[in-house]
């Protein structure tokens, strides 16, 4: 299981327990929410890692392609 996954199933398990055992419904919201924030935000930012790696590699990989094309100018 990755972090994310575990992350998730801990936001779940608390909303769980805060809406149970808050009785009132307008102050039940305002702990769901915050974790809702939370789980949201933990997403965008797996998604914002996962899209810079790749991001990294391709610009690696055309500054490789860049050095090579200049190396055989240059010969």
């Amino acid at each position: 299981m990755n972090r994310l996954a575990a992350a998730l199933i801990a936001y779940v398990v608390l909303g769980v327990l805060s809406w149970l055992t808050i009785s009132d419904s307008r102050v039940r919201a305002v702990p769901l929410g915050i974790l809702l924030l939370f789980a949201v935000k933990s997403i965008l930012r797996r998604n914002e890692t996962m899209h810079s790696e790749k991001a990294e590699e391709d610009a690696d990989d055309s500054k490789d392609l860049a050095d090579s094309q200049q190396l055989k100018a240059d010969s």
